[in-house]
């Protein structure tokens, strides 16, 4: 049986790691940090920056050159994936993953999320380190509350009209629905601006505003008024889809604790609770790399590019001591998740079909 939950490091300023003797954790912690995979890599790390900002400059500078054809709309697609890297470095600084600093993580994550992006570091921060404390625990993880979407079936029972709607459909329409995520993440970071600290709010507000007017500067400037907006609805429709697709293999369908297993140690907690996503380099790389959730949540500091790794020293660990390991491939692991999804409105479609 697991010893009570220890201090892990979920983002930054979090407690250091030291599990309690004879945890479940504590050998493949020490098997992990003595084969060098908890170093940060401050000129890999660079290399990708440099990259994507070169490949965001290029890929702004095409659509200047053809923002007077329609033809420019094809370069949402590049500018999405791109974005999506810029998504990846961001959520690497919240973890202080890239470099050894506090003050740097937070300025590359600024620069990253809320300039390059329009999308709040600080409210990002704050919600996925209760997502890393609390996976998949309603009440507990922010991203198994009721939303637009629901994920257990006492979620669903008080659901009415339009949102009854969502809910008994929301496999089908969950796809679909990721088209306004890009969307979505703006204004939440623009609404969580109320509640951070003055300094932050200022900082950040700033960024953010630099952003949307830079944006709507540039478009302006490069192409005609319904082109740029057609360009910018389909830029952000993809961009939403290709980051609700990168995390939604993630967690969605995997055991969801309640309240009784809070006994459940760090390595349980998060193995649990998390699925990999299997393939090849193209699958890492559509995927950032974070299909190696199971590595991820147990390792949040570990940088992003030494996740594959660490992947076969945590599978063979957890087969040892008897921990259930999840791995899909990545179609499956849709499938998955959108198999329990649907599970979750079962109720409201029966009850509804009966009237």
């Amino acid at each position: 049986m697991p010893l009570s939950p220890v201090p892990v490091p979920v983002l930054g300023g979090g407690p250091a790691v030291r599990p309690a003797a004879g945890s479940e954790f504590a050998p493949l912690l020490r098997l992990v940090r003595d084969s060098g995979l908890l170093r940060r890599r401050g000129g890999r790390y660079a290399v990708e920056i440099g990259v994507n900002a070169l490949a965001l400059a290029g890929v702004w500078a095409a659509v200047v050159a053809v923002g007077g054809s329609w033809w420019v709309l094809w370069l949402a697609v590049p500018m999405a994936l791109l974005g999506g890297r810029t998504a990846f470095i961001g959520h690497d600084a919240g973890h202080q993953q890239i470099a050894g600093g506090r003050r740097v993580n937070r300025l590359l994550g600024l620069i990253h999320g809320d300039l390059l992006l329009g999308m709040g570091y600080g409210w990002w921060n704050d919600k996925h380190n209760r997502h890393h404390a609390h996976p998949n625990h309603v009440g507990k993880d922010p991203d198994v509350e009721v939303g637009a979407l629901v994920w257990t079936r006492a979620q669903a029972v008080d659901r009415a009209g339009f949102a009854r709607f969502l809910t008994k459909y929301q496999a089908w329409l969950f796809f679909p629905m990721l088209l306004l995520e890009g969307l979505a993440l703006k204004v939440a970071s623009v609404r969580d601006l109320a509640r951070r600290p003055a300094g932050e709010r200022r900082v950040e507000g700033a960024l953010l505003a630099a952003h949307a007017v830079g944006y709507v500067a540039l478009l302006a400037w490069a192409m005609p008024p319904g082109i740029a907006v057609a360009f910018a609805v389909l830029h952000h429709a993809l961009f939403g889809l290709h980051l609700g697709a990168s995390f939604a293999p993630n967690h969605k369908g995997m055991d969801m604790p309640g309240d009784g297993d809070e006994h459940r140690g760090h390595l349980r907690r998060q193995v649990l609770t998390s699925r990999n996503v299997r393939g090849g380099r193209v699958t890492d790389w559509f995927l950032g790399g974070l299909n190696y959730q199971v590595e991820h949540h147990l390792f949040p500091s570990m940088p992003r590019h030494r996740l594959r790794r660490a992947q076969p020293l945590v599978r063979a660990y957890c087969a040892r001591i008897g921990v259930p390991y999840t791995e899909a491939g990545l179609l499956d692991s849709y499938r998955q998740a959108m198999r329990h999804m649907h599970a979750v409105g079962a109720d409201l479609r029966r009850t509804d079909r009966r009237r």
